[in-house]
């Protein structure tokens, strides 16, 4: 699109260079040169050197003797003819009215018009983003894909084994649909796939058109907004019309909530031009045409805000879940992916989708990417495991800020905070275990413990969400052990994502929404419903009464109570694990959750030595172990 772009303002500049040069002086590059003074053309004539003239009004063209030509331009000289006769001179006159225009002279003419028109299309076509431009404002945005842009199939798509499986039978209706019509079944109308984003629902969609070797028409719901009223409409319209032309086909539409949204939804009434999209959308999927041939794929991570009439039977006959992969499904990607890299022989699959849950398919690419650019930073041949840890460090807690400059007290705090949330995470009731402590500075946050299930989870217990809790006040209950209450830092708040912010949350919800509460029982509690109107929040409906907000506070600040009253008995009780935890911190900055057990439950330390290469690191680690009054270990 760039290269046509510059040859189509190449072209512009290049006419209008050559049309200046036109106007500039018709006659200039023929007449310069043989333009003669009137004198000295009637001495040629008294010469007997001029054989032929050719008047025009005042204006005289002619031949000389030697075959040259001249022009030149005659006053009133009353004289001239008779002169021209007696020296024998050949005489041919025209009348200036009977000189009829050429037609380069109507091209001329009319050529700064053309070219203003022209140019003011080019621009509206920019505009408009091509398709007609100006002239086709109504003509559907779809992009057909064909083989060229390289084909997919389902053994390029994983980790949704079961939406293959119910999207395989609209495979089989499009090779065959005489198959399904012998029986009296209709091929269906639509299928939509619904989760979250970066499962691969595109990908899906590209797969049915590839494995049914069909025309396969991709589209955005914004495509079909525009300001002008009636657009939308028309580009459906369209979008049909072509997919009848290429029957059997696929039409994908990504991201219908931005055209489906529920109609006459909101204070403030609906879109016109959005709702008459949505009416044309639906009469073409379900109105007196039937489509033949044509299904319709629509992906959306909204399901809750389209419109009833457009998740009908008969309109979107499946609705195909493509949800988070498990264990086995990130497994499976991982290998699609890891074909692209070269990999050492330790990088083990499992192990990375182990440590990956509740990552999709786009997040395990972005992964794999990440450690591949990690070891090319490296200079590495090939992709290590440690450069795909590294990666998953930086995915799921922010790249490192080494540069960040921190005083002693400031790590001496830090590694107390993240402590105090390892040693609970090791005694609590139930929890996940300990994937990594670290006092390194990692996006926001000063410091991070990160904790990773052993299996997919799907629902949570009283006794795991109670030890959670117990765990996010680890850092708050270890800093006013150690250092005191009014020496407790900010760093369990901050707003949102913060311990305290969790913790409330996580309380709040197993009182209001979980039913979890044996004082207010298994009830649902909502809070007050807001509506914006003109910019304002607006409270719309009273859910509780001030007695029972009263109560669920009551019963909130109870469990938040008892978290934090459980946390600082375990810390006390476990005071000598946090200072050796603390010191391991400080000497080694990160430790793995298999170095954290060995140390706290078997004593063992780090194999691994510390930065003994640099001495500046060395006194820095030195100053921080004596604060605590705690010798370091030697270096190895």
């Amino acid at each position: 699109m760039n290269l046509k772009n510059l040859f189509m303002w190449m072209i512009i500049i290049l006419l209008s260079v050559g049309l200046f040069n036109m106007f500039q002086s018709p006659d200039n590059v023929n007449s310069a040169k043989s333009k003669v003074p009137f004198s000295k053309f009637l001495k040629e004539v008294d010469d007997g050197r001029v054989i032929e003239v050719e008047i025009q009004g005042n204006n005289i063209k002619g031949k000389l003797a030697d075959g040259s030509s001249f022009t030149t331009y005659s006053p009133n000289y009353p004289n001239l003819v008779e002169k021209l006769s007696d020296k024998g001179v050949s005489i041919i006159a025209t009348p200036l009215e009977d000189k009829m225009p050429s037609l380069l002279g109507i091209l001329l003419s009319w050529f700064p018009m053309l070219l203003l028109i022209g140019v003011w299309i080019f621009f509206m076509r920019q505009m408009q983003g091509g398709k007609g431009g100006a002239m086709g404002f109504g003509r559907s945005k779809a992009k057909l894909l064909n083989e060229a842009q390289g084909k997919v199939t389902f053994n390029d798509v994983a980790g949704v084994e079961e939406a293959k499986e119910e999207v395989e039978e609209i495979v089989e209706f499009l090779k065959d649909p005489k198959k399904f019509s012998r029986l009296g079944g209709k091929i269906p109308r639509g299928a939509l796939l619904i989760g979250p984003p970066g499962t691969g629902k595109t990908l899906l969609a590209k797969a049915i058109a590839g494995e049914a070797n069909v025309p396969f028409f991709s589209i955005s719901g914004s495509d079909f907004v525009e300001m002008f009223v009636g657009v939308g409409a028309s580009r459906v319209r369209d979008m049909f019309d072509q997919g009848k032309k290429n029957s059997p086909c696929i039409i994908f539409i990504d991201e219908i909530d931005a055209v489906g949204r529920s109609r006459g939804a909101g204070l403030g009434g609906g879109n016109d031009e959005r709702e008459q999209t949505l009416n044309q959308l639906l009469v073409e999927m379900d109105g007196f045409d039937t489509n033949e041939g044509i299904i319709l794929i629509a992906a959306t991570n909204r399901p809750d805000v389209l419109d009833p009439a457009l998740l009908r039977p008969g309109r979107f006959d499946r609705q195909v879940v493509v949800s988070n992969p498990d264990i086995m499904g990130r497994e499976a990607i991982l290998k699609v992916h890891i074909k692209k890299i070269n990999t050492g022989p330790d990088v083990k699959l499992r192990t990375i989708a182990r440590g990956t849950p509740g990552f999709s398919g786009a997040d395990l690419a972005n992964l794999i990417n990440e450690s591949a650019l990690l070891a090319a930073r490296k200079n590495k041949r090939v992709v290590t495991m440690s450069d795909v840890e590294e990666a998953k460090d930086k995915v799921m807690m922010g790249a490192e800020r080494r540069s960040m400059v921190m005083t002693e007290d400031e790590k001496k705090l830090t590694a107390y905070h993240e402590g105090g949330h390892a040693i609970l995470a090791l005694n609590v009731k139930s929890t996940d275990p300990i994937h990594k402590a670290t006092i390194i500075p990692r996006g926001r946050a000063l410091g991070m413990v990160m904790q990773l299930p052993e299996r997919d989870k799907h629902g949570h217990s009283i006794k795991e969400l109670k030890s959670r809790m117990i765990i996010l006040f680890g850092g708050r209950v270890a800093e006013e052990v150690i250092f005191g209450k009014d020496n407790i830092s900010t760093g369990a708040g901050g707003g949102p994502g913060s311990d305290i912010n969790q913790a409330t949350k996580l309380a709040k919800a197993m009182v209001m929404k979980y039913g979890m509460s044996d004082e207010l029982g298994p009830v649902e509690y909502g809070e007050n419903e807001q509506e914006v109107f003109l910019g304002r929040s607006v409270a719309t409906q009273q859910n509780m009464s001030e007695e029972m907000a009263r109560k669920v506070d009551l019963e909130v600040r109870k469990l938040i109570d008892e978290a934090y009253g459980e946390a600082k008995r375990i810390l006390t009780e476990k005071i000598d694990d946090l200072h050796k935890l603390a010191k391991a911190l400080l000497v080694y900055e990160t430790l793995s959750g298999d170095e954290i057990r060995d140390l706290i439950l078997k004593n063992i330390k780090p194999s691994r030595s510390f930065k003994d290469d640099k001495e500046d690191d060395n006194r820095k680690e030195t100053s921080a172990l004596d604060s605590l009054g705690l010798k370091p270990k030697p270096a190895v």
